[in-house]
């Protein structure tokens, strides 16, 4: 279990139904209601898998898969920090690539 050096205490809410039946069930299993509690929270935290995806995509776009167009994108970010990059509204784009197709 967690030592007193890495705890943080929260206080929650519950509906009082959700709590007599907690209340119940910590009862049967000879526990106090807190420690029962935390056991179920602790267990289902333990048993969850968080995965961080480096797709920056909200979509999971594949487009962003591919390691040279996350490279570029790389330093086009890197470019915009140094102040070597210009951000261009569609209004500007549109009107570039209009005169390019010209």
């Amino acid at each position: 279990m967690a030592t007193a050096l890495n705890i943080k205490r929260k206080n929650i809410d519950l509906p009082i139904d959700t709590l007599q039946k907690l209340s119940i069930m910590a009862a049967a299993s000879g526990k106090s209601l807190k420690n029962f509690i935390e056991t179920i929270l602790i267990s289902k935290a333990n048993s969850v898998s968080i995965e961080v995806s480096e797709n920056p995509s909200p979509s999971g776009d594949s487009w962003f898969d591919d390691p040279e167009n996350m490279a570029s994108v790389q330093r086009g970010i890197t470019e915009m920090k140094a102040g070597k990059g210009r951000a261009y509204s569609m209004d500007e784009i549109r009107e570039l690539l209009a005169s390019t197709l010209k």
